[in-house]
């Protein structure tokens, strides 16, 4: 059971603990650097002593068990420049007041799994290891600009309002991980700009109420096969995995970093990009918005992927940098609009778009058809239509008809290299003749050619009638016209005589016209049928 509060002030309070208590019941900061930057550092390895330390128990027993505010104030806890020794034990327990530490030392872990807190901030600390698994916070978890040592444990903890990173620190633990946070949820804004993880970033099942902003921020695992491990997140506006303009850096200073000033970065500005290095994994994500990559940078080997496999967002923003090695997989993943740059995707046999629904395109600077063929093309080392069938209905529902037909040619053309000699050959005879059906101005265009063919020959030739009495006039174009016309009948064909090699000339042409005619109906009915 929680203690009743007490005034009585312990015994054996050292000086600087009574100065800590006293502040706390009147809510004010208790102090004890020195003004020296190089000794208030407590990153730093310059010794702090007994003047500047305070016992975790003790502090555990404010924020448990503290005494009543002088009257007119509230209590809280604030310090600043204070090394806290010892183990900070607050399982299970509940913090009533208000708590925040800055510039501060802790010599062992802090333990927080299922305590309760209004709001925390730990700004600038020196932490071993942070320990709060099912933390429940009504507001606020700040950790910006902290330095832990062996990672940081949130598993299931739920944030009531922001949850704050930005420009952390942070270290694995014995797992590999540099922050656990799997099922946790953060009711409105996860910022993590300028963050820094070495160790896995697992955020499995996690769950963000607006947005969550990691501009900026460089995730690395050399020790494991995911930087970023996050299938199943669910944040309800946008994720930002951007670079970051360096230009609001006046902020950063105060007790609470501001918010909404980082921003992604336009030309000429300075920036950090994001970075990492190792896997990211997004598997059936869900973003109310957008994912943003602008500007990001991966560094992979080849077993590791930018798995996004089966996410579905409204915006999905790809311009960042090409990786060098790796995969990117977006198969399965359904979108509306896709933003994305000709030099952001991999080459052949690094990209995967199987099953990838897109609904617009939105390039951001030349990207032309032939460059986007060759996305689609790197996409499907062995020949699949879907992608090309996808591509072409979106350009066609953006008005690019003839983008579209190009696109459906193309499958056409890499479909052919899979069939077998016969069917490949009467392919090539599709493409040379008519394309496929997709330019049919070329139909006509050998129509013309045959038909001028024809009448030349047999200009030279008036053959006598079949029937002597009952003949139409002899006609060299009308009659070549016939042969080539394998429907239409121009009363010319089967009224003469042909002898020798007329014979084969006109079966020739009648030949051609059965090829034209079939190949100008196999493509009209790709076209309709795609229509």
């Amino acid at each position: 059971m929680t203690e009743a509060r007490t005034d009585e002030e312990p015994a054996d309070l050292t000086a600087s603990e009574r100065r800590m208590w006293d502040a706390y019941r009147t809510g004010s900061i208790c102090d004890l650097s020195t003004r020296a930057a190089d000794r208030d550092d407590p990153h730093a390895e310059h010794v702090w002593g007994p003047e500047r330390s305070v016992r975790a128990r003790v502090v555990a027993r404010l924020l448990l068990h503290g005494p009543p505010p002088v009257p007119g104030r509230v209590a809280s806890l604030k310090l600043r420049g204070v090394r806290i020794s010892g183990r900070l034990e607050l399982s299970g327990g509940a913090v009533a007041p208000y708590v925040e530490l800055q510039s501060c030392r802790f010599d062992s872990e802090i333990q927080l799994s299922e305590a309760r807190f209004g709001t925390l901030r730990l700004i600038n600390c020196a932490i071993p290891r942070l320990e709060a698994a099912r933390l429940h916070t009504e507001g606020d978890l700040h950790l910006p600009r902290c330095r832990v040592a062996r990672g940081i444990r949130l598993t299931d903890a739920q944030i009531g309002t922001d949850l704050l990173v930005s420009q952390a620190v942070v270290q694995r633990d014995n797992k590999g991980r540099a922050i656990a946070a799997d099922g946790m949820s953060v009711a409105q804004d996860f910022q993590g700009e300028l963050l820094e993880t070495y160790g896995e970033l697992s955020l499995r099942g996690a769950k963000v109420g607006v947005s969550m902003n990691l501009r900026g921020a460089r995730l690395r695992n050399p020790y494991g096969r995911y930087a970023l491990n996050a299938p199943q997140l669910t944040v309800e506006r946008t994720l930002y995995l951007t670079s970051i303009a360096l230009d609001y850096a006046a902020g950063v200073g105060s007790s609470t970093p501001p918010y909404g000033l980082a921003a992604t970065p336009t030309r000429g500005q300075r920036a950090q990009r994001f970075e990492c290095r190792g896997g990211l994994r997004l598997d059936d994500g869900r973003f109310g918005d957008a994912i943003d990559f602008y500007g990001a940078r991966f560094t992979l080997t080849d077993e590791q992927e930018i798995s996004l496999r089966r996410i579905q967002t409204p915006e999905f923003r790809f311009v960042g940098e090409r990786p060098e090695h790796g995969r990117v997989v977006v198969s399965g993943a359904k979108v509306v609009k896709l933003v994305d740059t000709s030099t952001s995707w991999p080459g052949p046999g690094g990209v995967s778009i199987e099953g990838f629904v897109y609904e617009n395109l939105a390039p951001r600077g030349h990207f032309p058809l032939s460059r986007r063929l060759e996305w689609v093309e790197a996409a499907t080392p062995e020949y699949s239509p879907e992608p090309y069938e996808r591509l072409a209905a979106v350009l066609r529902a953006s008005g690019e008809d003839q983008d579209a037909r190009e696109v459906l040619l193309a499958k056409q053309r890499r479909r052919r290299a899979t069939l077998p000699p016969a069917p490949k050959a009467w392919g090539y005879l599709q493409d040379w003749t008519v394309v496929y059906g997709y330019r049919p101005g070329r139909a006509a265009l050998w129509m013309a050619v045959l038909w001028a063919a024809g009448t030349l020959l047999f200009s030279q030739l008036h053959p006598p009638a079949i029937k002597e009495d009952e003949h139409p006039q002899w006609s060299a174009a009308l009659y070549a016209l016939d042969l080539l016309l394998p429907v239409i009948d121009l009363g010319q064909q089967g009224q003469w005589k042909l002898e020798g090699g007329w014979q084969w000339g006109a079966a020739g042409l009648v030949v051609m016209g059965w090829i034209l005619a079939t190949t100008v109906a196999a493509g009209a009915s790709r076209l309709l049928r795609r229509g």
